[in-house]
């Protein structure tokens, strides 16, 4: 498999608490302004060429930059190996780590040795993690389309409550820029990459979750 890079640099605390309300906010809300059948007919063929080439990029790591709901701004590296895993390494001085494994998200503070855990079906990280973004299927809530980039909105409001997760692509490289996770009260918490390689391989301890330590700390 032949390894790729993209992107380049940009700037860089974390609390536990933001991530975990972008991650796993499921509450629902009434409403919403956004009609699916609408967002579907949106989709042009570039959309879901772009969908299609994020589908088939299977493994991805490079840098990132957090920033939270109230500005907090915080940076470190990360690791996608599709479907369903995800590493994030923070950055000192924030303790915290991140590792979805295919089954469950959990969220570590490597200090306190504290651990959140979370079903990954049920958070919208879930559906960045997905084998195949489908522009016609129900999960698109929205896609826009400019000059230089092609945004596609995703949620289910049946498992994600009013949660949704915004994707931002470069228009004529293809690649993911930046997502978005909305909670259900309209915080956003937003991720950019840079530096971002493609194609390599990564292996299954990168995303282990170290189930002991968290039944321990469920238990204590």
């Amino acid at each position: 498999m032949t390894e790729t890079r993209t992107g380049d640099g940009s700037n860089r605390a974390i609390s536990r608490r933001v991530f975990v309300c972008g991650l796993a906010a499921l509450a629902g809300m009434a409403g919403t302004t956004i009609d699916v059948k609408q967002a579907s007919a949106q989709a042009s063929g570039t959309a879901q060429k772009i969908a299609d080439h994020f589908s088939s990029v299977k493994t991805m790591a490079g840098e990132f930059v957090q920033f939270g709901p109230r500005g907090e701004q915080t940076g470190g590296k990360f690791y996608i190996r599709r479907p369903g895993r995800i590493r994030f390494n923070y950055e000192a001085p924030s303790p915290m780590r991140v590792i979805a494994d295919g089954r469950s998200v959990v969220i570590g503070n490597m200090k306190l040795k504290t651990w959140d855990i979370y079903p990954l079906s049920k958070t919208p990280l879930n559906l960045l993690l997905s084998e195949r973004i489908d522009l016609s299927s129900r999960m698109v809530r929205d896609v826009r389309e400019e000059s230089d980039l092609i945004t596609i909105v995703l949620g289910d409001r049946s498992i994600f409550g009013d949660s949704t997760i915004t994707m931002m692509f470069d228009r004529k490289t293809y690649d993911l820029r930046q997502w978005t996770i909305t909670d259900a009260q309209k915080k956003d918490t937003s991720v950019m990459i840079f530096n971002v390689r493609t194609g390599m391989e990564l292996d299954d301890k990168v995303f282990r979750i170290p189930y002991d330590e968290v039944r321990n700390r469920k238990g204590g």
